[in-house]
């Protein structure tokens, strides 16, 4: 049996995770990372309060210490810098999938082993797998609409190792259903949305506390102006509400297709597979990690380049240790510079990586 510490957020999933890794018999202790307080007054609501308390009322249920880490200049260093940075410069942060390698599998995974702990627990639906050779993998979580894999694609093979997914082996209702049976007081608690931590705080009310606005022109692909932005960095390519421009013709829809970062310029196209800048074929993708095997190495693999994107076949050429051009075989819509993009074999992550460019 291990010496477990489970990162306790005050949700059900990481609350069954610490009940079942109790019950297998592991010496758990819950920790909750106190990453961000919302000092700065950003419209939103952070109940980071209310959740240390169902995250201590949980951790006296199960008769487990529990220990609230504060975090709040780290995250600050390498989440919110990132996304604001990110955004700055015209790019499409995910700020998830880098909460869980540089802070959840990154900070307090380091301050985990510092206190001779042997593995983080999360509630991910995600499903941890010991190959022949020895080394742990990822699979996709046993619930298909859960399935959070994507967000471990830039985990290390370290970081996979020291990991545990207990609720990634179940359904989101059984996940109920176990918390009921240890009475555990968040049983019937709504899940969390919004950005890594931050809670129900408006990306556009982050970005405006951070960033200026910038208003400039929305024109089309020939370069009539259609109206107004606010800024650059408020908009994402594939966007379809929320830029301004009504649609005038039936059944269409004008999407976000590009940024003309020179002249402040947003621009907008029909929302269909030859509008140009719209779908690519070919990304290079840097920062490439990889879990089990050398990602750059292969030649073909499956590739998920957004959450709720469906993986595709694409080709792989390597152009360095951690940079690859992928060739996908269909055209894939609205890849953009710094959308992460997850490897895959099948139902296995093998990795991934952060868009650079698209071409």
């Amino acid at each position: 049996m291990s010496k477990v510490m489970v990162g306790l957020s005050g949700g059900v999933d990481s609350a069954v995770a610490a009940a079942l890794l109790v019950e297998q018999g592991h010496e758990v202790v819950g920790g909750y990372m106190k990453n961000w307080m919302n000092e700065e007054g950003i419209p939103g609501d952070c109940p980071w309060e209310q959740d240390i308390e169902d995250a201590h009322a949980v951790a006296k249920v199960l008769g487990i210490e529990f220990r609230v880490i504060d975090l709040i200049d780290q995250y600050k260093n390498k989440i919110v810098e990132y996304l604001v940075n990110g955004y700055e410069e015209g790019l499409t942060p995910n700020p998830d999938v880098w909460c869980n390698r540089e802070m959840k599998f990154g900070v307090f995974l380091n301050y985990a082993m510092s206190q001779g702990f042997e593995a983080v627990g999360t509630g991910h639906y995600a499903r941890r797998r010991m190959l022949s050779n020895g080394q742990a993998a990822v699979l996709r979580g046993a619930d298909p609409n859960k399935d959070q894999s994507y967000f471990l694609s830039l985990m290390t093979a370290f970081q996979v190792e020291h990991a545990r997914f207990p609720t990634g082996e179940m359904l989101k209702p059984e996940v109920r259903e176990v918390a009921r049976r240890f009475n555990l007081p968040v049983a019937e608690k709504k899940d969390s949305q919004g950005i890594c931590f931050l809670g129900q705080v408006k990306m556009r009310d982050f970005l405006s506390h951070y960033l200026d606005d910038r208003p400039g022109d929305i024109v089309d692909l020939e370069g009539n102006v259609k109206g107004r932005h606010q800024g650059l960095h408020f908009y994402t390519i594939g966007q379809r509400k929320g830029h301004g421009v009504a649609s005038p013709v039936d059944g269409m829809a004008y999407v976000v297709v590009g940024k003309r970062a020179k002249e402040n310029q947003l621009v907008i196209g029909w929302d269909k597979e030859d509008t140009e800048g719209l779908y690519v074929k070919d990304c290079v993708v840097g920062n490439v990690t990889s879990i089990n095997e050398d990602i750059a190495s292969l030649k073909r693999v499956e590739v998920q380049p957004r959450y709720r994107a469906k993986a595709e076949i694409a080709r792989v050429e390597k152009l360095g240790e951690t940079r690859v051009r992928i060739s996908f075989e269909k055209p894939q819509r609205a890849v953009v510079a710094g959308q992460i993009c997850a490897f895959y074999d099948g139902g296995r992550l093998l990795g991934g990586g952060v868009v650079e460019e698209t071409e």
